[in-house]
């Protein structure tokens, strides 16, 4: 097999475990287990906790020390158990620490998965920003195809998601051990000690133009999280109402929401386009105006004819909204950094995005959706222009804030090289 059939595998598998459980299991959780919506953001924000610590962590692991495939093998075989365990839980705070653990060794092998694509097309003579993305998006059909089988086999509100999810990454970490190996830089003698301990890429957040892209694709990760979180509940919400027990949308949530994954295929094979001629900072602003149209487009949403034409619109905005600042923005960091630290960048990167924003939007965003509940009816269309209320206002201070200078005919110099 070429190299980007099997960089193809990987993603599929990748983002088959993810798939499985992170947009239902929160439904598992309201519906079955019957945790509130506080106890659901918690157990979201383990997520967040992971990211904060373990991505920079293991970057620097593999930069230095473990070649990054291995690393990544060890992580999905402990991926596996973790999930495992977490299927037969049905306390929040057992949940809580299971999927905590889970997130410490799931969360990094996204940026892993980066880096061995970065390192493999390049040893395959390839051009990373145009042949990425042809690879990462069976990620994203990985992703479809995990919430169509759990979706079409009544697993929304059931535990067998996690237990498939533990089976495939079983399977991931036997598949990673047969991918290229790739090299450690190591560490010369005489290097400082940030060096030693691979902390270079900490040195990004001294330049003012990478420290705000941080900034803000953390409080992106933020309107990310909110959407993982309560995107099915409040499908599966809509069988309060009588008029839609029969709705497609009430039986099949999952199916709908993949429309949402379905519509970055096509999204993520615009962003060479995109980057390219309207650089990083426009392709952000447009991500934070589809974040806003996410969430209002849902507020007026719902199983009515009418209703449906919102819901399937906030579907297809989803695709510009994620791509392009989680794709983007992984591409505009390995083309600023040095390669002797893109694991540890790219590791940065998750942190501030499905780390530090993330469990800020899973906390918070808990606490509104408890805010608009009365007596266990949620108010779904405040808790929606709440949210979109806040990408507004982001996307405004992005404009001002952020100062980038943008080249079409490439991007910028490695800022860190040794």
């Amino acid at each position: 097999m070429t190299i980007q059939i099997r960089l193809k595998i990987m993603f599929f598998l990748q983002f088959f475990i993810w798939g499985s459980w992170l947009v239902t299991l929160g439904s598992y959780m309201i519906n079955t287990l019957n945790f509130t919506g506080a106890q659901v953001g918690l157990v979201y924000g383990a997520k967040g906790i992971a990211c904060i610590i373990m991505p920079g962590i293991v970057g620097i692991i593999a930069d230095r020390w473990v070649k990054a495939n291995k690393l990544y093998a060890l992580c999905h075989f402990f991926g596996a158990i973790a999930l495992f365990t977490a299927a037969g839980i049905a306390d929040p705070d057992l949940m809580f620490f299971a999927m905590l653990f889970n997130a410490m060794v799931y969360m990094p092998t996204i940026a892993l998965s980066n880096t061995i694509s970065y390192i493999c097309l390049e040893k395959g003579g390839l051009d990373t920003v145009k042949n990425f993305p042809l690879v990462r998006v069976f990620g994203t059909v990985g992703f479809i195809f995990a919430m169509w089988v759990i979706s079409l086999s009544g697993f929304e509100l059931s535990n067998i998601q996690l237990y498939i999810a533990s089976g495939i990454s079983v399977v991931l970490a036997l598949y990673a051990l047969t991918l290229p190996a790739c090299p450690t830089s190591g560490v010369k003698k005489g290097s400082s000690w940030g060096t030693l301990l691979g902390l270079d890429a900490f040195v990004l957040f001294r330049q003012k133009k990478m420290a705000v892209f941080f900034l803000f694709a953390m409080l992106l990760g933020v309107s990310l999280q909110i959407s993982n979180t309560f995107a099915s509940p409040f499908m599966h919400d809509f069988y309060r109402n009588p008029l839609f027990h029969d709705s497609l949308v009430v039986k099949y949530p999952s199916i709908l929401l993949s429309m949402s994954q379905i519509a970055e295929v096509f999204f993520i094979l615009t962003i060479p386009f995109f980057l390219s001629r309207f650089g990083i900072k426009r392709v952000m602003m447009i991500s934070m105006a589809a974040w806003t149209l996410r969430f209002a487009l849902f507020a007026f949403g719902d199983p009515s004819f009418g209703g449906m034409i919102f819901l399937l619109l906030s579907m297809l905005v989803y695709g510009c909204a994620f791509d392009f600042f989680n794709i983007s923005g992984a591409i505009f960091v390995e083309k600023e950094v040095a390669h002797n630290i893109r694991a540890s960048a790219q590791g940065l990167f998750m942190t501030m995005v499905n780390g530090v924003g993330a469990y800020i939007g899973a906390i918070a965003s808990g606490h509104v959706v408890d805010h608009f509940t009365v007596d266990g009816v949620k108010d779904w269309q405040s808790i929606w222009l709440a949210f979109a209320a806040y990408t507004v206002v982001l996307v405004i201070v992005f404009a001002f804030t952020f100062k980038y200078k943008h080249n079409p005919a490439g991007f910028t110099k490695p800022v860190l090289s040794h």
